[in-house]
C-alpha cells in the first residue's frame, strides 16, 4: 500500500504547484498582433508614476488616475496625488485620461475602508441616488479635466440584489457619459459573473491577476493557464473588452508545506525584489507556466520567497493575451518597476 501511496502524493503535488497541466513551450514574450495599451498611476505613489509614465507613454492609448474614493458623508474625494496625475496626463497630451472611482472610504480620523459593500449600497439606493452619484463622477472628471470615467467597484457581486443595482447603474452612467461626450470604461474582478446582463457601450477591464498573492501560498499573479480561464469568461462581455495585468508581486515569510507553516505576507514592487536578489546574490529563476520571476532567501532566521513580474512576464503575458484575439491591455501599475520601458505593445 505505502508503494501506491507515495507515487499518488508525489503527482498530487506536482500537479498542485503546476497548474494541473503541462505545456510544451515555456511563456515568452515575442511578436503579437498590436494592442492597445493602458497603466494606471496611483495617487500615493505619483512621483514614480509619473516618472515611469514619462518613459513609456509614447505606447499608451490611455492613462487612468487612480483613485476617487469618498468621506464618510459619501463625497467624493480628489487627493492632491490624484489632481497631479490627472495635469501631467493633460500636459503631456495624452488624449484618453480616464478619472478611476472605488468603492472605498475614510472615517473622520483618517481611516480608510475599502471595497465597501455598504457604501454602494448608499450610493445606489434608488434612482434619485444613482443620478446623484453619477452627477458626482462627470463633475469630478470634468473639474480634472478628464475625458473619460472608470469605474472600479469591487467585491459586491455575490449580493444579487446590489449586483442588479450596480448593473442599473452602469446602464445609468453610460447614457450619462454618451450624452457629456466621456468615454467610460468598467475594471471587473475575474469572479464577477460577466453573464450578468452587463451593458453594450462601455469598454471593459477584466483583473487577470491576484492568482496568487496575500490569500495563498507562493506563486505568479498570473500564469497561462488562469489567463485563458479568465478570457473565456470573457467571451459572455458585449462589445470592447481587455484585461490588465499586474506589475511586482509578493513576498512570503516562513511558508511551509501546504501552507501547514505561514508568515506574513506582502506586495512587493520589481525595484524591491531586484533589490533583494541583488543583496543576497540570487539569480532569479523564471517559471515556464507563468514567466514570472521568483527565488528564495533566507535572513533574520526566517525563509522568504518571492514572485515577481518583471518586463518579460508582462510582454509573456500580453502576447498570451494578444494571441487569443484580445486587443486593449492595462497595466497595474506604474510606480516601482526597474524595466517599465521594456514593456511592448506588438
Amino acid at each position: 500500500m505505502k508503494k501506491k501511496i507515495l507515487p499518488m502524493l508525489s503527482l498530487g503535488l506536482s500537479l498542485l504547484f503546476t497548474g494541473g497541466c503541462a505545456h510544451a513551450d515555456p511563456m515568452a514574450g515575442g511578436p503579437h498582433d498590436p494592442v492597445q495599451l493602458s497603466a494606471w498611476i496611483a495617487s500615493w505613489d505619483q512621483e514614480s508614476g509619473a516618472r515611469e509614465y514619462k518613459k513609456i507613454k509614447k505606447r499608451l492609448d490611455s492613462i487612468a488616475c487612480f483613485m476617487a474614493y469618498y468621506s464618510n458623508d459619501d463625497k467624493i474625494i480628489l487627493s492632491d496625488g490624484l489632481k497631479a496625475s490627472a495635469a501631467l496626463a493633460k500636459k503631456e497630451g495624452q488624449k484618453k485620461r480616464y478619472l478611476s472611482f472605488t468603492n472605498d472610504w475614510t472615517d473622520a480620523k483618517g481611516k480608510t475602508v475599502m471595497k465597501d459593500a455598504d457604501l454602494m449600497r448608499r450610493l445606489l439606493a434608488g434612482d434619485e441616488k444613482k443620478e446623484e452619484t453619477l452627477r458626482q463622477m462627470m463633475d469630478a472628471a470634468k473639474e480634472l479635466k478628464c475625458t473619460g470615467i472608470e469605474l472600479d467597484y469591487e467585491a459586491f457581486w455575490k449580493d444579487k440584489e446590489l449586483l442588479q443595482d450596480y448593473l442599473d447603474f452602469t446602464y445609468r452612467l453610460s447614457s450619462a457619459c454618451l450624452k457629456e461626450h466621456l468615454d467610460l470604461r468598467i475594471v471587473l474582478e475575474p469572479g464577477m459573473p460577466m453573464d450578468a446582463g452587463l451593458c453594450k457601450g462601455p469598454e471593459y477591464v477584466v483583473m487577470c491577476y491576484n492568482l496568487y498573492g496575500k490569500h495563498s501560498g507562493p506563486g505568479p499573479k498570473a500564469d497561462r493557464d488562469f489567463i485563458a480561464k479568465t478570457l473565456k469568461k470573457m467571451e459572455a462581455i458585449p462589445g470592447k473588452k481587455g484585461v490588465a495585468f499586474a506589475t511586482g508581486g509578493c513576498l512570503w515569510e516562513d511558508y511551509g508545506l501546504l501552507g501547514l507553516k505561514n508568515g506574513p505576507v506582502r506586495f512587493i514592487d520589481e525595484d524591491e525584489a531586484v533589490e533583494l536578489a541583488e543583496g543576497h546574490k540570487i539569480s532569479p529563476e523564471r517559471d515556464e507556466n507563468s514567466a514570472a520571476l521568483h527565488f528564495t532567501f533566507t535572513e533574520d532566521g526566517h525563509s522568504r520567497e518571492v514572485w515577481y513580474a518583471d518586463s518579460e512576464t508582462l510582454n509573456a503575458w500580453i502576447k498570451e493575451a494578444a494571441d487569443a484575439g484580445i486587443e486593449n491591455v492595462s497595466l497595474w501599475r506604474l510606480g516601482g518597476n526597474t524595466d517599465i520601458e521594456e514593456v511592448k505593445n506588438k
